[in-house]
């Protein structure tokens, strides 16, 4: 049980990392200042990652 209880914590954990990194790239696509491929650079996401988040946020 104790494990289990870890791997969900881990988890939760790389959810929230994720989630700070997406709203940081999306802060970065409303700002205008950075070329896509600097923001897939920059964040660690790849270019149709960060191409897909600016789609989302065009709608």
């Amino acid at each position: 049980m104790c494990k289990a209880m870890e791997d969900m914590r881990k988890e939760s954990i790389q959810e929230g990392i994720k989630e700070g990194a997406v709203n940081t790239v999306k802060k970065m696509l409303a700002a205008g200042k950075y070329a896509l491929e600097e923001i897939a650079d920059i964040s660690g996401f790849s270019l149709d990652e960060v191409k897909g988040l600016k789609a989302r946020q065009a709608e």
